[in-house]
């Protein structure tokens, strides 16, 4: 979810660029935290462990005009174990009027616990489907980013809901648990025909429209959701909407993004809300179809400044390119994969930030995608710790939750140089993998789960990747010497951390290599060791080495230097005679230990290993350039030779 500071995002239109992005994300941030905080407190409730949700029909009476709500639910439930009662999420300010079960009115309390406990008939045992249906009626207390809002635009009333993570148990009977989703919903809302200006009422929530009936000048508006959706993305909005739709082709099965807006915002609104097709089309080609394609995408404008990705439909309070991207994002990856618990916010978060990015990479090009990534590392490392994943502790602090330095924008570098290490193909195989995984589609994931996939699709071991950038904290400082001679350059690579968490950050550490003809060489070279030193063959001559120019790395305080690394390798391992006919002898200091040689030709091909030995007879090997590489504990060291 985003949120912003007044309207600002819906100002700036549909032009955004990276810097303005990062600026508003900070303010999202600490919006969002403020609005969850006094939701925290309410968790999972242990006491509807028992049942499975598996069909709510919501029949909802509001008034725009009035901050009241009557309604009836109907759950149908599936007993995980003999159930002699059944417990539901309800403010204790809501009052419940009658519980019915096949004509039969049930007995139930409501406590201080925000509890609704019904005593059923008979034990229903486990695996057994049931139904019940709750009416209630109240005044759900609401207060500033709250879950039920009833306020005015341009003298207009409107009302909205906005739930996450706890608050859908301030409006209507639920469950809260965030690992049970419910299989299915019909919404039905009934408000009066028309306003006191005479102006239709109009109702926006989640999937499709049904209908929109007339009777006795109030209307009753239906809507259907046929995917699994948890109870804080149920949600619907009502007032003078001016409601226009995009049309997504779809590879020949077409949508539509319905938008419902304020009658005063239309004419900015059309202008700003059609580059949603284009976002779509991003997204759908990196992976795979809008999840809920059968039914719809939407916006629905309300009164809070930022945006709330309810499943089919965003609740927008503007229309900007980014808001509208990262709300998006959110149908893949918040709602159609959910993070599975706080500690993995980064799945929900992380990802959308990264995908917003995705569209600055696609419709503005690559100095503008340069751009996002300078700004967010420079804004992750303006600290020296911190982690993406959470720990225990973490998830009692909701700032740290929704900490836009760590959870949206390291997540979200986290998977830029997920994408740089993998390479394209696998990266977004991978996460369509990850969309597609039964167990986890349209249910839940833990961050180990999204690890396993990418592993299984790679083939590769991601554990010391993700241990060092994703559990543990900091970032590395790199220092790079270099010299040329003739046409070899030799790199020595050196890294400190800036947490003690992480030991070393392996990592493939881009570099650019300029001649002074205006030769650019971009090379990556693999770090897995400190103090490693590198060889590469360069035909022009050498003026400047610039090491991460296009900010790919996660890192800080830099710096490249142009030394005279031959006297620094001499004072470390000597080979002898060099140029040689058959035989090398190799002197080392006492305190170096050496755990490999291997001797490459100039081509970068393997001809030799072996383990340390003072000497190495090469009459097998033909003559030229060789280098010899020594792998010690803690790093590689190449030295050339000649064979006669």
């Amino acid at each position: 979810m985003k949120q912003l500071l007044g309207c600002l995002f819906f100002l700036l239109g549909l032009q955004i660029n990276a810097q303005d992005y990062h600026e508003n994300l900070k303010a999202i941030r600490s919006a969002e935290a403020n609005r969850a905080l006094r939701k925290m407190a309410n968790t999972v409730n242990n006491n509807t462990g028992n049942y499975d949700v598996k069909y709510h029909r919501l029949e909802l009476n509001v008034d725009p005009a009035i901050s009241q709500i009557s309604g009836a639910i109907t759950t149908y439930f599936e007993a995980n174990e003999a159930m002699t009662d059944i417990t539901f999420d309800l403010a204790d300010n809501m009052t419940v009027t009658q519980v019915m079960q096949r004509n039969n009115s049930l007995s139930f309390v409501q406590n201080s616990d925000d509890e609704l406990v019904i005593t059923l008939p008979i034990t229903q045992a486990q695996g057994v489907l049931d139904s019940l249906t709750v009416t209630y009626n109240g005044n759900p207390i609401s207060s500033g980013f709250g879950s039920f809002e009833q306020s005015t635009h341009n003298g207009a009333p409107v009302m909205w809901t906005l739930s996450e993570p706890y608050g859908a148990k301030g409006w209507w009977p639920c469950k809260q648990d965030l690992i049970d989703k419910i299989d299915s919903i019909d919404v039905f809302v009934t408000t009066p025909e028309f306003n006191d200006s005479n102006e239709s009422y109009v109702v926006a929530s989640n999937g499709v429209e049904v209908s929109a009936l007339v009777s006795n000048s109030s209307k009753t508006t239906h809507f259907k959701h046929r995917h699994l959706i948890p109870a804080y993305l149920v949600a619907f909005a009502v007032t003078n909407y001016q409601v226009y739709s995009h049309t997504v082709p779809n590879n020949g099965n077409p949508f539509d993004i319905v938008n419902y807006v304020y009658p005063e915002s239309l004419v900015t609104a059309q202008a700003s809300t059609q580059i949603t097709v284009d976002i779509m089309d991003i997204f759908t080609n990196l992976f795979e179809e809008y999840p809920f394609a059968d039914e719809k995408y939407g916006h629905a404008q309300f009164g809070w400044g930022g945006g709330m990705e309810h499943t089919t439909i965003s609740f927008m309070g503007g229309f900007s390119r980014g808001l509208i991207a990262h709300e998006l994002a959110h149908q893949w990856f918040g709602n159609k994969v959910t993070c599975g618990s706080w500690k993995d916010i980064w799945l929900n978060e992380g990802f959308a930030t990264y995908l917003a990015a995705l569209v600055i990479e696609d419709l503005d090009g690559e100095d503008s995608f340069t751009n996002w990534r300078q700004q967010s590392v420079t804004f992750i490392t303006s600290q020296t710790d911190g982690a993406v994943y959470l720990t225990d502790q973490d998830t009692t602090s909701v700032n740290r939750i929704f900490n836009s330095r760590l959870s949206y924008n390291k997540g979200a570098m986290v998977l830029h140089m997920l994408r740089r290490k993998l390479g394209d193909t696998d990266f977004y195989l991978g996460l369509q993998t990850y969309l597609n995984t039964p167990g986890l589609a349209f249910d839940y994931a833990k961050t180990e789960d999204f690890i396993a996939v990418m592993e299984s699709i790679t083939g590769e071991n991601l554990a010391e990747f993700f241990n060092d950038w994703l559990y543990n904290q900091g970032y590395p400082s790199y220092t790079l010497n270099w010299e040329q001679n003739g046409n070899q350059l030799n790199i020595l690579l050196s890294q400190s951390q800036s947490h003690s968490s992480v030991s070393f950050f392996e990592a493939g550490v881009p570099i650019r290599i300029v001649g002074t003809l205006g030769e650019s060489l971009d090379v990556v070279l693999d770090n897995t060791v400190n103090n490693q030193q590198f060889l590469e063959t360069i035909n022009f001559t050498i003026q400047d080495v610039y090491l991460d120019p296009d900010y790919h790395l996660i890192s800080k305080n830099n710096t490249v230097s142009l030394s005279n690394l031959e006297l620094e390798i001499n004072s470390e391992i000597t080979i002898y005679p060099n140029p040689t006919a058959s035989t090398i002898y190799i002197l080392k200091p006492q305190h170096v230990d050496v755990d490999r040689i291997k001797i490459y030709n100039s081509l970068g091909q393997l001809l030799m290993q072996t383990q340390w030995t003072t000497e190495i007879n090469l009459n097998s090997l033909g003559s030229g350039l060789l280098f010899v590489q020594f792998e010690t504990e803690n790093k590689i060291i190449n030295k050339r030779i000649i064979k006669n």
